[in-house]
């Protein structure tokens, strides 16, 4: 799989996710990095459709955490853009679902990673021109593994 994608079309960004979630399995962590308007909550949905989830996948903004159920694997999907710190990602209890779930977390980097072995980062950023850009970056040889050459 690339590691590096032009997303000139929400549409595309869409697809990334649902191509992602063809690698996903239980116990993934998956965190989104990038600023406002990049793309995290569409890319989301991508992977929920690829899931095979059959609600909407909002944006989890003020409810931090949605569990999305009905697809393949449940997806977990958080903002942790109001968390202050680690102590409030603990408070969440987010490793009691991360073993049977996908786990998605919009605004995670340096907050979640530790809960899985490995993970993938997923940045995203919003060019002058309005297109969007992601970068797939694996923490882990599983991660190597499964995206294959880089």
């Amino acid at each position: 799989m690339n590691r590096e994608h032009v997303l000139p079309t929400p549409e595309d960004t869409h697809e990334l996710g649902r191509s992602l979630a063809d690698v996903l399995r239980a116990g993934d962590l998956v965190v989104l990095a990038g600023p406002l308007g990049a793309g995290k909550t569409a890319l989301t949905q991508g992977i929920g459709a690829g899931l095979g989830v059959r609600e909407p996948v909002t944006s989890p903004t003020f409810v931090i955490a949605r569990v999305h159920r009905g697809g393949r694997v449940p997806l977990v999907h958080v903002d942790a853009y109001r968390l202050g710190g680690v102590a409030d990602v603990d408070d969440l209890d987010l490793d009691a679902s991360t073993d049977e779930s996908v786990t998605v977390v919009e605004w995670g980097q340096g907050l979640v990673e530790r809960l899985a072995d490995e993970h993938l980062e997923v940045r995203l950023d919003r060019r002058d021109d309005d297109v969007r850009t992601a970068v797939l970056v694996p923490h882990g040889p599983g991660w190597d593994e499964r995206l294959g050459p880089g």
